[in-house]
C-alpha cells in the first residue's frame, strides 16, 4: 500500500498549483527546514547544466510531494544522505539493468519496475510531467540528471515512509 495515495497526491497537486508565487516560496523554505536533502539534490542539477526551466519542473515535484507528505499525516524522518544515496545506487543498477536489454525487454522490465513499485502513482506523475516537459527523451546529461533527481525524490519517500496508517487516508 503506498504511503502516498492517489487522493493525496491529487490534491497536493491541486493544492500546488493554486498556490501564489509567495505561497510556493513558503512551501520551498519549508521544505528546506524539514527535508533540506531533497531540497538541495534540486538546487545542485544547476552543476550539471540543468536550466532554470528545467529544473523547475524537478522543483515543482518536489513542492507537490512534500505537500502531499504532509497531507499524509505522518511524521516523515529527515531524508538523509546515506538514504539518498542508497536510493541513487538502486535507480541507477535499474537503468545499467534495463539498459542491456532489447527494447522489448526494456518495456516489459520498466512496466514490472513501475507495477513492483509502492507509489506507482508519484512515478506516473513524475513520467507525466516529463513528457508534459519535452524532457522523456534524454539527450544530454542534464536531461539525465534531472531524470534521476525525480526517480530519486519518489525512491527516497517511499524508502522512507513512516509505517503507521493514517485513517484520512
Amino acid at each position: 500500500m503506498p504511503a502516498i495515495s492517489s487522493r493525496l497526491l491529487v490534491d497536493a497537486v491541486l493544492r500546488v498549483e493554486r498556490m501564489s508565487f509567495k505561497d510556493r516560496e513558503r512551501l520551498a523554505e519549508e521544505i528546506h527546514a524539514r527535508q533540506p536533502n531533497l531540497f538541495f539534490s534540486v538546487l545542485v542539477l544547476q552543476r550539471y547544466a540543468a536550466t532554470l526551466e528545467q529544473m523547475e519542473v524537478v522543483l515543482n515535484l518536489l513542492l507537490v510531494f512534500y505537500e502531499a507528505m504532509r497531507a499524509s499525516g505522518r511524521a516523515w524522518p529527515v531524508i538523509s544522505e546515506d538514504v539518498q544515496e542508497r536510493c541513487l545506487q538502486r535507480i541507477s543498477g535499474r537503468a545499467r539493468f534495463i539498459k542491456g536489454l532489447t527494447p522489448q525487454q526494456q518495456t516489459q522490465a520498466t512496466t514490472d519496475a513501475i507495477a513492483d513499485h509502492p507509489e506507482q502513482q508519484m512515478l506516473a506523475y513524475v513520467f507525466g510531467k516529463f513528457r508534459e516537459h519535452g524532457l522523456l527523451g534524454i539527450e544530454t546529461e542534464a536531461q539525465k540528471m534531472l531524470m534521476l533527481a525525480a526517480l530519486n525524490l519518489v525512491e527516497c519517500i517511499a524508502q522512507t515512509a513512516p509505517k503507521t496508517k493514517n485513517r484520512n487516508r
